[in-house]
């Protein structure tokens, strides 16, 4: 019962990323090391994100088979900058590589068998000439040879496809209007493809986690302005790391709204990452992934979802959604990747200076990492603008954590005649004020 449970509420609490995911564009990025390992759960996720309406593009890396065939010839491969110089004998086991990649890719994603994850799933996958490229050319007297550059994406063709319910599978090959072929780097292949279709995600499955040196704790979100100040810091990480990191801001710079770095060796890391709230690897964006902002109505429903159960055990006094309504200018909340996860109240009393905080909660989920705090900081600061004298606050079950920070008791006849219409003899609060001027 323990397993259904979880299952149940997991499936439940997924939902509102599958709604919001339907419909919207994906570039799902992934190194050849993945296709030389064992990635037929990866095709699952991948057929499972396309059975609910997300429309994919996916690109693949070949950098260790074209080496594997390199070597076959016994010819030498040199790299400037990370980036391979392709001659043309390297070319032909670009070719080669990126052949054999695509049509085993495309074998994986055709499967349909009887008691597997793919039954059903009838997957199209379609490739083609859709990357226009020029040469990378001569940079610091360095001849790359056919290494190229993106010139253009035809995203007519992609769009047209993806309309069609159809997946499109693109390897790191482009052409030139003069019949030439040329070696591209695959990830910024990926970044350019999410960039000029405007895609929703750029997800990127990596080799390593991108980690935080001092505690080897996974970095979970990053602003673009974030990530460039923790390329500028952490000296210590991996060159494919940093290469992430700067793929991923290009990508957010250039329009995409949030780009995903996921270790691929994590089992089931799509869906994990994708439907679930906080999921498992880096996101970087150009806005930030949780926001403390001012309530509005379109909140209500998250505010009281977050409430309620406090109400019912107690902690909080039950308010009304006509009541929150009314007051709604008086809340701030903090969302997270649309979801509301904390809130707070600040009601100016008639008697100024005098104020309110009132409806202090915070997910269970996310306790313990300082949004209570982040949300109390907030008020007081409204409180100081408004140049507010004293805050009062009426608490049953958390008075030591206002005590902590600077409350002082009193009695029921020292608060403000509009206040006393708040207090409950029933629920018999304790009465705390703060003194805010004083605290300046």
């Amino acid at each position: 019962m323990h397993k259904t449970d979880d299952f149940v509420d997991w499936f439940r609490h997924s939902a509102p990323y599958i709604h919001a995911h339907r419909h919207r564009t994906f570039v799902i990025f992934w190194g050849g090391e993945a296709v030389m390992a064992n990635i037929s759960s990866l095709i699952h996720d991948i057929a499972l994100l396309k059975s609910v309406g997300i429309r994919l593009v996916l690109v693949h890396g070949i950098r260790p088979q074209i080496d594997f065939y390199l070597k076959q010839r016994g010819i030498q491969s040199t790299f400037k900058n990370n980036v391979r110089i392709t001659s043309k004998a390297c070319l032909e086991c670009v070719k080669e590589a990126a052949g054999t990649v695509r049509i085993e890719l495309e074998a994986l994603l055709s499967m349909g068998l009887a008691n597997s994850p793919m039954a059903g799933a009838k997957i199209k996958i379609v490739s083609g000439n859709v990357v226009m490229a020029k040469p990378l050319g001569i940079i610091e007297g360095v001849d790359y040879g056919y290494t190229g550059v993106v010139r253009q994406i035809d995203t007519d063709a992609i769009h047209q496809q993806l309309d069609q319910n159809n997946v499109v599978l693109i390897s790191p090959v482009g052409y030139s209007p003069s019949g030439e072929v040329f070696n591209l780097v695959a990830e910024d292949l990926a970044a350019e493809i999410a960039c000029t279709l405007t895609a929703e995600k750029l997800i990127l499955l990596t080799e390593n986690d991108c980690f935080l040196p001092q505690t080897t704790q996974v970095v979970r979100q990053m602003t673009t302005v974030e990530a460039q100040m923790f390329l500028r810091q952490k000296t210590a990480m991996k060159a494919s790391v940093i290469r992430d990191i700067q793929v991923a801001i290009y990508s957010c710079q250039q329009g995409v709204l949030r780009v995903h770095l996921i270790n691929r060796r994590q089992e089931g890391a799509l869906l994990l990452e994708l439907f679930t709230r906080d999921g498992i690897g880096t996101l970087i964006s150009a806005a930030p992934f949780e926001l403390l902002r001012n309530a509005t109505l379109e909140d209500i429903g998250g505010i009281l979802e977050l409430i309620i159960p406090l109400e019912n055990q107690g902690k909080l006094v039950k308010r009304s959604r006509e009541k929150l309504e009314i007051e709604i200018n008086d809340y701030s909340v903090i969302e997270r990747d649309g979801v509301i996860i904390a809130c707070t109240a600040f009601h100016q009393l008639d008697e100024a200076p005098f104020a309110m905080m009132s409806c202090l909660a915070v997910h269970k989920d996310y306790q313990q990492k300082a949004r209570g705090k982040r949300l109390f900081n907030d008020l007081i600061q409204k409180a100081q603008q408004q140049k507010i004298q004293k805050l009062f606050v009426l608490t049953t079950q958390t008075s030591h954590w206002f005590l902590e920070r600077g409350f002082k008791g009193c009695d029921t006849d020292s608060l403000p005649v509009s206040l006393r219409s708040y207090y409950d003899s029933d629920r018999n609060s304790k009465v705390l004020f703060k003194e805010i001027l004083s605290s300046l």
